[in-house]
């Protein structure tokens, strides 16, 4: 019998980055050498931004510059908005946000410019437009005049402006920065996985970033926050949380949102989206979905100690759900939300990819795999003539 061999590549180094670092014994994470929980606490998201694709922080005068450039490239081309408003009003967002990002490079020049100065430029032009296509969409299927972009406004709070139509309040502004801030990068997820293995193949930055897209959109992945976001609303009171976890668990099904493959300890970004979380409920005097949140996570984790004989914990998705559901975005958002943070985390990667220093450009990746399919005997088997057939 074949012996099937790290299944989904688990703990397999493929390669050396200076992006992040994922400590999964100690819960920590790592963005070029910064603890994630103090760019939260002190940054902002241009600034992180700025430390993925430039490996350094910013001067005043730098991130000064820099926010104007970003802003500049927020607007979308005039094709690319015909584009939205043609698409059937169903589309998922995800699919529409992928293909829409596939058209970017039919109108940058330098798509297929092969220089790091290039490839960070088309970096910022998709992290400043993939804010504008997810709200751009939003108001397009629901038939609402679309809100050009406001350069005065910081990018968390010009894309709350365009998403909703009115400025929206400070303190959520910020609290929906520091989630962006916390999903920017996450060393070699599979939507960064994808983004480099297809830089790998010397692809422009425009296809890498719709292979990491195409990923994402995947509900093991970048969906998980939409799923969490259907339990809560599923179970609704806090009085049925504990028979619809344990009734969820026996079935052997998963709880959305709770577990990670590589945090042992628990995941450093859940303890600040779980302030957030409570602080928006707070606000707003509605409790619900927060309680609800913290019910499900002590009864699941109560349950796995039980039976299991080990710790479980929450993961990003978890406490992104009510906090997206709390700001008034819709569950179906929820993954191009996340996909508008990852961006310039898939970009820095695409670049480190595509400018190596350990070799001459890009490795091409090429895995192996051991065969487990048809042998006729112990040699390859005879092609038989449709007509002969039995």
């Amino acid at each position: 019998m074949h012996e099937v061999k790290n299944i989904g590549l688990r703990g397999v180094e493929i390669a050396d980055t200076r992006i992040s670092e994922v400590d999964g014994e100690r819960g920590k994470l790592i963005y070029r050498g910064y603890d994630i929980e103090d760019l939260a606490k002190n940054s902002n998201f241009e600034e992180t931004i700025y430390l993925l694709l430039y490996d350094t922080l910013p001067t005043g005068k730098e991130l000064a510059v820099f926010r104007e450039v970003l802003a500049s490239h927020r607007e979308l081309p005039r094709g690319i908005i015909k584009h939205l408003e043609r698409r059937k009003k169903t589309a998922h967002p995800m699919d529409v946000l992928q293909s829409t990002v596939s058209m970017l490079p039919d109108f940058d020049r330098d798509a297929r410019t092969e220089t790091r100065a290039a490839n960070i430029e088309k970096s910022i032009n998709l992290t400043a437009k993939m804010a504008t296509l997810v709200a751009y969409w939003d108001r397009i299927r629901k038939n609402l005049d679309i809100k050009e972009p406001d350069k005065e406004l910081g990018h968390a709070a010009n894309f709350l402006y365009m998403l909703k139509g009115e400025p929206q309040d400070a303190d959520i502004a910020r609290d929906f920065e520091v989630s962006l801030i916390l999903h920017a990068e996450h060393s070699f997820n599979p939507s960064t996985f994808a983004a480099r293995e297809v830089a790998s193949t010397r692809a422009h930055m425009y296809a890498c970033i719709g292979a990491a897209l195409a990923a994402l959109s995947g509900g093991l992945h970048g969906g998980v926050n939409t799923l969490v976001m259907k339990m809560l609303l599923e179970i609704d009171s806090t009085d049925r949380v504990e028979e619809w976890v344990k009734s969820k668990l026996e079935e052997g099904e998963r709880i959305m949102g709770m577990g990670h493959a590589v945090y042992k300890s628990g995941d450093p970004r859940v303890r600040i989206l779980s302030d957030i979380s409570k602080r928006l409920a707070e606000r707003s005097g509605n409790m619900k979905w927060y309680e609800l949140s913290r019910m499900i996570e002590n009864v699941a984790r109560d349950e796995f100690r039980r039976h299991k004989g080990k710790e479980i914990y929450p993961n990003v998705d978890f406490y992104s759900a009510s906090i997206y559901y709390m700001m008034g975005i819709e569950p179906d958002l929820f993954t191009p939300v996340f996909a508008l943070a990852r961006t310039p985390g898939w970009c820095a990667h695409v670049i480190e990819e595509k400018f190596a220093e350990a070799a001459p450009g890009p490795v091409l990746y090429r895995p192996s795999a051991g065969y487990t399919g048809r042998y006729c005997g112990r040699e390859v088997c005879r092609y038989v003539p449709i007509g002969e057939r039995k």
